[in-house]
């Protein structure tokens, strides 16, 4: 189980955060000293850090620098100041990525899943997800269901890791190209649309029909 530490000065949003993250298998602590965030992070030894920018004493730009003194943890950065430099500072300061509020937990959930994957997945971790008896590999890009197989392509693979780790939430077309642009893979709304009847048809072949179903006017969900 990763464990996250959320780094938010308003406690109705770390709340809300918190159990978000559980209710998908996370364990997530909220920071208490905020004089000394080290501490939280020496103390929870996270898997990742969810970092505010507007923090009392000192900001999140001083924090993760700090951290980054001592850590090697992902970091994203969670603020409404979500101007190009505030976006570029907390780059420079260590970040690995931005999320700006108000933010869709939907997407905050994909963007920690895909984050730790890219940060974790050569120490053997997280290379599997399984859904109704289909077991997705993340080494090969693989799908396999009662014995078949079948191959996908990276970004294919990519977008099955995004439907499976939101299985039974919908996932719209918006989130799914921003996160394959965010994996250095942009693809445009056409092209989308050609990856998920390449997918479908691999699923058919193997007998998982109907596993992607389209939400019309929202998206794509994993039941």
């Amino acid at each position: 189980m990763s464990k996250i530490l959320i780094v938010e000065d308003d406690r109705m949003i770390a709340e809300s955060v918190k159990n978000h993250l559980e209710t998908w298998g996370y364990e997530a602590v909220i920071a208490e000293h905020f004089q000394n965030i080290l501490e939280d992070v020496t103390a929870s030894a996270p898997d990742l850090i969810l970092l505010d920018i507007t923090l009392p004493s000192y900001n999140g730009f001083y924090w993760c620098r700090e951290i980054r003194k001592l850590f090697k943890m992902p970091i994203i950065f969670l603020s409404s100041a979500s101007d190009n430099m505030n976006i570029v500072m907390a780059m420079d300061m260590g970040g690995d990525d931005f999320i700006a509020k108000p933010f869709d937990m939907a997407v905050l959930t994909a963007k920690i899943g895909a984050m730790l994957r890219r940060s974790y997945s050569f120490s053997g971790q997280m290379n599997v997800i399984n859904h109704r008896d289909a077991i997705l590999n993340l080494v090969d890009n693989s799908i396999t269901y009662q014995g078949k197989r079948a191959e996908l392509s990276k970004n294919e693979a990519q977008i099955m890791t995004l439907l499976m780790e939101n299985a039974g939430s919908i996932v719209s077309r918006d989130m799914i190209m921003m996160q394959l642009w965010d994996s250095e893979n942009f693809i445009d709304d056409n092209t989308l649309t050609v990856n998920i009847t390449r997918i479908r048809k691999k699923l058919k072949e193997i007998g998982l029909e109907d596993f992607i179903r389209t939400r019309k006017g929202s998206g794509y969900i994993v039941e």
